[in-house]
């Protein structure tokens, strides 16, 4: 039998914690949105804890709760220590930027005080989170994604699983973009000799044969995989252990289109023939 799934989704507003939730929706999670946080003890134990029955539901909890929400973490971690369940937060986030973007495209209020200006209400909101962002299981950085991506994102990560089997999502990612700030671990491998930097491959991608080709002849290229292969094959086990149902490994070059696309993929080829799901995302590969 499947161990049944508890989710708490909470975060700022206009991070996409309804599109989120949503998307766990169409998961076959039963969802319940702005549920008032005194009744999160009942609803878990009405929804999660029927004898002899596997379930997956999913709640956000906001800013919204008010003064309430001060209560939160400790309501959490009560809940979390319960065997048989497996229980996660999930912690959504965007930029300043992005978050006021959002709020103007939509023309909706901040529910903090629409009265006042969106940037100091979304400062306010922060600070207030910040209790609940430090007990989360994940945090996931939302300012990257459309509606959509972020819908297709969370279809993704929420796909049906093998009891116990870990979800690694793997990330390429350039550098100058900015970091993931969602990794649990990240490697950078702008050591490594550059294809940008070789004529003919400029063009290519780190998924092209050519690309690979060349990756592979240098010796730190293989120098590299060998010691990440041995580090992951350990490490992997010890956060099962832990509990951890999802981890997301970050590699980084300079601009995203080469020699991490060709890492990740390396990664990936590696996981595959063992028990995990793995799940490859390069991210900024098409940004030239």
């Amino acid at each position: 039998m499947k161990t049944s799934q508890f989710l708490v989704i909470s975060g700022l507003s206009g991070s996409g914690k309804g599109t989120f939730l949503r998307s766990l929706e169409d998961r076959g999670f039963y969802c319940v949105d702005n549920l008032p946080l005194g009744l999160l003890t009942k609803f878990y134990e009405l929804i999660l804890k029927s004898e002899g029955e596997t379930a997956k539901a999913a709640v956000v909890i906001d800013v919204r709760e008010g003064e309430n929400l001060q209560d939160f973490p400790e309501i959490f971690n009560q809940l979390k220590a319960q065997p048989g369940v497996q229980t996660e937060l999930w912690f959504l986030e965007a930029s300043d930027a992005v978050l006021v973007r959002r709020f103007s495209e939509t023309r909706r209020p901040h529910p903090l005080d629409p009265n006042q200006p969106v940037l100091d209400s979304i400062a306010h909101e922060r600070d207030m989170l910040a209790p609940i962002r430090l007990v989360a299981d994940h945090v996931m950085d939302t300012s990257r994604f459309t509606i959509h991506e972020l819908r297709k994102h969370v279809a993704g990560l929420f796909q049906e699983q093998d009891v116990g089997q870990l979800l690694v999502s793997l990330v390429s990612f350039g550098f100058k973009y900015g970091v993931p700030i969602d990794s649990d671990l990240m490697f950078d491998v702008r050591f490594l000799p550059n294809p940008n930097f070789v004529p003919h491959l400029k063009a290519f991608t780190g998924a092209d044969p050519a690309v690979i080709d060349y990756m592979n002849s240098q010796e730190a290229t293989g120098v590299f995989l060998k010691h990440v292969f041995n580090l992951i094959d350990f490490l992997l086990p010890q956060y099962e252990k832990e509990g951890k149902s999802y981890v997301t490994i970050s590699i980084g070059c300079t601009g995203g289109r080469h020699r991490s696309v060709m890492i990740a993929n390396a990664l990936a080829q590696h996981l595959i023939p063992l028990k995990y799901h793995v799940k490859v995302s390069h991210r900024d590969v098409e940004k030239g």
